[in-house]
């Protein structure tokens, strides 16, 4: 079932909840730079953000997808990074579907199991990001310039986010395996 400002609330009870990639969130709920010129989806937001707290009540599992991973990290308390043009040094700072970018996963972490990979090429969407982990998560992911690329919460709760956008590398078995392991009944 699809959720958006355009198709309406779902009224059916969720087995799972993956936010996906789309304009930038609204600074207003990290505390950012309110005159940054950024495209903005204020409805959009409010509706995620319910969603969130949602699943976060029912402890339904969650898939952020680029900024959903940022929102996630924004309703658990985090703060973003507005604009990491100027960060990057070590990777591409230009956008695309393909996988160029390199992601190193920490060990002995739940995305390091799922993937079955340390070292993961991933694609680049976006010029936000994670700057401090909200309540609960926990950085798993970095690329070269040191930008958290994926969190994780380690208890209790079943909750995956990534900067990049797996559902464009699915024909890559370890980008398919995050979509697997959101369905999975038993949490690794």
């Amino acid at each position: 079932m699809r959720i958006s400002t355009r198709h309406g609330n779902a009224d059916e009870t969720l087995d799972a909840l993956i936010i996906g990639g789309g304009n930038d969130i609204s600074p207003e709920h990290y505390d950012g730079d309110l005159t940054s010129p950024v495209v903005y989806d204020p409805d959009r937001d409010l509706l995620e953000i319910r969603w969130i707290r949602y699943a976060l009540h029912h402890k339904i599992p969650m898939l952020g997808i680029c900024r959903g991973a940022q929102l996630i990290n924004v309703v658990l308390g985090g703060n973003l990074h507005q604009d990491i043009r100027n960060l990057r040094h070590l990777t591409y700072n230009r956008p695309g579907l393909l996988p160029t970018k390199q992601v190193k996963i920490e060990p002995d972490t739940r995305l390091a199991r799922i993937c079955g990979k340390h070292n993961l090429r991933v694609n680049s969407l976006h010029h936000q990001a994670i700057r401090k982990p909200g309540n609960g998560l926990h950085v798993v992911g970095r690329d070269l310039d040191g930008i958290i690329q994926a969190v994780e919460t380690r208890s209790g709760r079943k909750i995956i986010g990534v900067q990049w956008h797996p559902e464009y590398l699915f024909y890559l078995p370890a980008q398919f395996a995050l979509f697997q392991w959101l369905i999975q009944k038993e949490w690794l």
